[in-house]
C-alpha cells in the first residue's frame, strides 16, 4: 500500500472492488429511483432501490428462482428468465407507487443484447419510465429463447451445456411457448398480491444438545499435600571491566 502524509486511504467497497462511486454519484444526481440489476452464473436479481441519507432502501425486487412459482421450469440463467424477472419487478415496483427509474449496471459491462438489458427490456414492458436506446434490446427471438432451442438442436447432447438434461428434451424446445404462458401468469398477479412483501424466512433454531445425566466423579483431593518447590538462588553476576580496550604488558625492565 502507498504511504505518504498526502496518501488518502479508498473507500472499503472501493478497494474491494463491489462499488464504482463515481458511477454512483452521477446515479444519485439524477434523484430517481434505480433499476439495479445484478446477475451471477445461474440467477437474475433485479431490484427498484430507492436512495436517502440514512441509506438505500428496496422498494421492490425479484429474483429468477421465483419464476418457478409460475411455471418456469428452466434455466433460470438465461435471457427469457432475465427478461421474466425484470417483468415481475416492474409490475411490483408500479404497484407499489414507482413511476419510473434509472438503470443502475453497477460493474457489468454494458453488453449490446445482456441478461441486464433483457431486464430492463421486462421492467419497461411492466409500464416503468426508464431512459433507454431500443437498439441495446436483445431481439424478440432470443427473449422468446429461440436461440436455445436453436444451440440444442445444433449440439444435441455433445455438448456440456445440455449434459445435465438428459431426456428432458421438453424443457428446452418448449422455451418459447413457456415463456409466453409465464408472462401471462405474472401479468395476471392481482395488485393486492403485488404489493405484498415477502415475510422474510424464520431463522432456524439450534437443536439444543442433551447435557448427559451422569455427574462426572470428582477428582479426589490427596490427603498430604506434595511438597513445594524451592526457587533456585539466582547465580551472581560476574564484574565486567569498564576500562577501554586490552591492557597492554608492562615492558620488562
Amino acid at each position: 500500500m502507498a504511504q505518504g502524509p498526502t496518501y488518502r486511504v479508498k473507500l472499503r467497497r472501493r478497494r474491494e472492488g463491489k462499488t464504482n462511486y463515481y458511477r454512483r454519484k452521477r446515479l444519485l444526481l439524477s434523484k430517481r429511483p434505480r433499476l439495479v440489476v445484478r446477475k451471477t452464473n445461474a440467477n437474475t436479481i433485479v431490484q427498484i432501490v430507492k436512495a436517502s441519507v440514512v441509506g438505500d432502501s428496496t422498494v421492490a425486487s425479484a429474483v429468477s428462482t421465483e419464476l418457478r412459482s409460475h411455471g418456469w421450469d428452466a434455466n433460470t440463467g438465461n435471457v427469457p428468465a432475465a427478461y421474466l424477472t425484470g417483468l415481475l419487478a416492474g409490475l411490483r415496483a408500479k404497484s407499489r407507487g414507482v413511476k419510473d427509474a434509472i438503470l443502475d449496471l453497477g460493474l457489468n459491462p454494458p453488453v449490446k443484447g445482456s441478461r441486464v438489458y433483457a431486464a430492463l427490456k421486462g421492467a419497461i414492458d411492466a409500464g416503468l419510465e426508464i431512459p433507454h436506446n431500443p437498439e441495446v434490446f436483445p431481439d424478440e427471438t432470443r427473449i422468446l429463447g429461440e436461440h436455445v432451442v436453436a444451440s440444442y438442436e445444433h449440439f444435441g447432447n455433445k455438448s456440456n451445456m445440455f449434459s445435465e438434461l438428459g431426456k428432458k428434451k421438453t424443457t428446452i424446445t418448449g422455451i418459447p411457448k413457456k415463456v409466453k404462458s409465464v408472462k401471462i401468469s405474472i401479468e395476471a398477479i392481482p395488485d393486492a398480491q403485488l404489493k405484498k412483501k415477502r415475510a422474510k424466512a424464520p431463522a432456524k433454531k439450534k437443536a439444543a444438545v442433551e447435557k448427559p445425566k451422569t455427574k462426572k466423579a470428582k477428582k479426589e483431593k490427596p490427603s498430604v499435600a506434595p511438597p513445594r518447590a524451592k526457587p533456585r538462588k539466582p547465580k551472581p553476576k560476574k564484574l565486567i571491566s569498564r576500562a577501554k580496550g586490552k591492557k597492554g604488558k608492562k615492558s620488562a625492565k
